[in-house]
């Protein structure tokens, strides 16, 4: 496993998290739609190639800092983050998943995101 965070180390991390999260999923929806554009020839009010070019650099460099910061991306859409950890000295995946506002999940390794349990 890579970094371990404790569990208030991946908490003291979510106010920055959320700010990149935030912004990835604007940037996402923006790309999408003006890639839906050009692909059906029409005109977006969001822009044409160079600003799909500029929406996926940023997204590429958003997806960045998560893996810098030693998160574990496991989807873009719907985003869902997943911080190496340790429960009761047990290797855990502390779990994270877009719409949420608070860190209160985890799963065992195996178990996968259907294993989702609360924090208690």
């Amino acid at each position: 496993m890579a970094q371990a965070f404790t569990l208030a180390e991946a908490r003291e991390l979510m106010p920055a998290l959320l700010a990149r999260a935030d912004e990835l999923i604007e940037v996402r929806a923006s790309l999408v739609e003006v890639q839906a554009a050009l692909a059906g020839g029409e005109p977006s009010p969001l822009g044409g190639l160079p600003e799909a070019k500029a929406y996926q650099a940023r997204l590429s460099e958003l997806i960045g800092w998560f893996s810098e910061e030693g998160l574990e991306l496991k989807g873009i859409a719907p985003l869902l983050l997943d911080f190496p950890s340790e429960l009761d000295g047990e290797p855990v995946l502390l779990c994270w998943l877009e719409g949420e506002r608070e860190l209160d999940w985890y799963h065992k390794l195996p178990n996968g995101f259907a294993g989702r349990r609360r924090i208690s």
